[in-house]
């Protein structure tokens, strides 16, 4: 029995792939930023907020075809 996440809709088959694709650049997108990190010439509290930002932006992108319903 698949349970639904509460404040979760259930999802299209072009939604999910949707989702997976925001996944994949946002595993993409992390190991830049991680790169960078240890990269020792840059300005790693400028990567910190990029770091933050960028995964409020993705998530932003999954609430936005999620849809959820809750805060």
């Amino acid at each position: 029995m698949n349970t639904p996440v509460i404040g979760y809709r259930q999802l299209t088959e072009g939604e999910i792939a949707l989702m997976n694709v925001i996944k994949q650049y946002g595993v993409e997108i992390g190991a830049l930023v991680e790169k960078m990190a240890m990269d020792g010439t840059v300005d790693t509290r400028w990567v910190a907020i990029a770091r933050t930002q960028l995964q409020q932006g993705f998530m932003a992108l999954t609430r936005a075809v999620a849809q959820p319903t809750t805060f």
